[in-house]
């Protein structure tokens, strides 16, 4: 059996703290959930994105460690709320496997976990499984993206994934056909992700770039970024200079009623062309303005 000590009420502040007595006192899992499910996609560099109210799911094998933890917590954290649950036995890990099964943007294209088989074997497959780095196709800005990778005419075209997570984006334009991929990233972790899940995927070296943004400098014909809005805004000018006159930008990871200030924004360099939405969020397709 197993013990799960839920811990509601957590001041914002206290997290970081309550983490580490957590690990002390033994946990074997911490996982930090919002309790009213809000969305948080990427943190800006250097923060921990944090809800208003914060939910700790703490995972025990022995009884006497998560009743110790729950009475501790009780006395040194008064306004906490603590209730423990006994879980049976099961596999853990084939349980969390099956939550991710192979999904389909478009008519062609199939994002498999490595541990299943292609429902389509002849079709567009990029292997890839869940990780650390943001973007596993499950989120709805991701399945925007990709939908409209499937959808495009990506044969000799040169591509920038802006903000590249896992490197879904980059791979999938790889296998629809795209020519070459500058696959960019602030996060060093998500770089070597990109590069495990080319790898995994055998893609041809050579036509994928994986870097920082400032080796970034040839205009190409596609920009695709998926993150947050006020990046998006702050890049506007470095987008412009990276894309071809008669190039495309496509943008998401905003929400629907953010749409309209992104547009607004980006107005005086280019023009919006297309937006699709799904489950609140949207995608943005802009060209550059022309007199």
């Amino acid at each position: 059996m197993w013990f799960q000590l839920k811990i509601e009420h957590c001041p914002s502040q206290e997290i970081e703290l309550l983490s580490e007595e957590l690990e002390e006192f033994g946990a074997l899992s911490i996982m930090l959930t919002d309790k009213n499910d809000n969305p948080v996609l990427e943190p800006e560099p250097g923060t921990t994105p944090l809800w208003p109210e914060v939910v700790i799911q703490a995972l025990f094998s022995e009884v006497f460690q998560a009743q110790y933890t729950r009475d501790h917590l009780t006395h040194a954290y008064p306004k906490l709320t603590c209730t423990l649950e006994v879980l049976e036995d099961k596999d853990w890990e084939r349980a969390w496997m099956d939550d991710f099964k192979p999904q389909r943007f478009g008519k062609r294209l199939w994002i498999c976990p490595t541990w299943s088989t292609p429902p389509e074997p002849d079709a567009v497959n990029l292997m890839l499984d869940p990780g650390l780095a943001f973007g596993t196709g499950t989120h709805p800005t991701t399945a925007l993206c990709l939908t409209w990778l499937e959808q495009a005419d990506l044969k000799n075209k040169s591509v920038i994934d802006y903000g590249c997570g896992s490197g879904i984006l980059s791979l999938a334009a790889l296998k629809l056909g795209a020519a070459k991929v500058h696959a960019i990233d602030i996060d060093q972790q998500a770089l070597q992700a990109t590069r495990s899940n080319a790898s995994a995927n055998r893609l041809d070296e050579h036509k994928l770039l994986i870097s920082m943004p400032d080796v970034a400098h040839e205009p190409v014909d596609l920009i695709i970024a998926n993150i947050l809005l006020a990046p998006l805004i702050t890049l506007k000018e470095r987008f412009q200079q990276l894309l071809t006159p008669k190039g495309m930008l496509i943008v998401s990871g905003i929400l629907e009623e953010q749409a309209f200030k992104l547009i607004e924004t980006y107005a005086p360099m280019f023009t919006a062309i297309h937006q699709e939405n799904l489950n609140g969020w949207s995608l943005l397709a802009f060209t550059h303005k022309t007199d």
